[in-house]
């Protein structure tokens, strides 16, 4: 048995990196997963992929538009009657200047990076009330509690992505809904791999990464996938309002 068997869940930006480690994860452990992707192509691909003996289903949604969140909702629970587990995982990194950025370019970062949980939280706390019952776990980041130079405005939103947590987590805790975060360090996707690669030393470079994290390594997305199954499991029943740290020990740590 699973810990999430029989559960209906909703993963987006779930076809590639965490995302799709998560949906993997979720379906093991017996969820039916219907995961969301702005990218179809890739969305259709990872879906035939892990399909095969689970019960995984992609849908193309792009997260910063409330009418599509509403219809995946909406097929979700025409489909299986409701949404137990809701997974806020879609975003982008984008650093900017904060002179020189603009309104639009700021706007796009959070409609993303932060509108776009609270949309998805908004439409799914519709059939969770109903059944009272459910788990939303936002992927934040450890950029929400400490950064570093050059992450205007990622920071900030994934700060946001914390608040955000919290105040659905008071809110929501009477109705047996549980909404906690997850805070992701470096971790080894397709986009950190192709950040070492463009350093002009990368071995050099993924050393010097590891060498600074107390456990002397990195994250795998795996690894960020098996807390965010636990957390949105009943095994975490007396967890909310939580943000737990993923990241090698990295945010426990002084510069040396």
């Amino acid at each position: 048995m699973g810990r999430l068997d029989g559960r209906i869940a909703i993963v987006t930006g779930g076809a590639r990196g965490i995302g799709r480690a998560i949906v993997e994860r979720l379906a093991a452990e017996g969820a039916r997963v219907t995961f969301c992707d702005v990218d179809a192509a890739i969305g259709e691909r990872t879906a035939h992929e892990l399909g095969s003996g689970r019960a995984v289903t992609f849908a193309a949604a792009d997260i910063t538009r409330e009418e599509q969140i509403e219809a995946l909702v909406a097929g979700v629970v025409r489909e299986h009657g409701t949404v137990d587990v809701l997974i806020n995982n879609a975003g982008i990194n984008a650093y900017f200047d904060a002179a020189t950025m603009t309104q639009a370019e700021w706007d796009s970062v959070f409609a993303v990076d932060l509108k776009g949980a609270w949309l998805c939280a908004k439409h799914v706390l519709v059939p969770m009330r109903r059944s009272r019952r459910g788990s939303i776990v936002n992927i934040a980041s450890i950029h929400a509690q400490l950064t570093m130079a050059g992450m205007f405005p990622y920071a900030a939103a994934k700060a946001g992505l914390v608040g955000l947590t919290r105040s659905l987590a008071l809110d929501c805790a009477r109705d047996n809904i549980r909404v906690n975060a997850v805070l992701p360090g470096w971790t080894r996707t397709r986009l950190v791999e192709e950040w070492f690669q463009m350093q002009p030393d990368p071995a050099g470079v993924e050393q010097h990464i590891a060498d600074v994290h107390p456990m002397g390594r990195i994250a795998a997305p795996a690894e960020i996938a098996n807390v965010v199954a636990f957390v949105a499991s009943d095994d975490a029943s007396a967890m909310t309002g939580a943000s737990i740290a993923v990241d090698c020990g990295l945010s426990v740590r002084f510069a040396m």
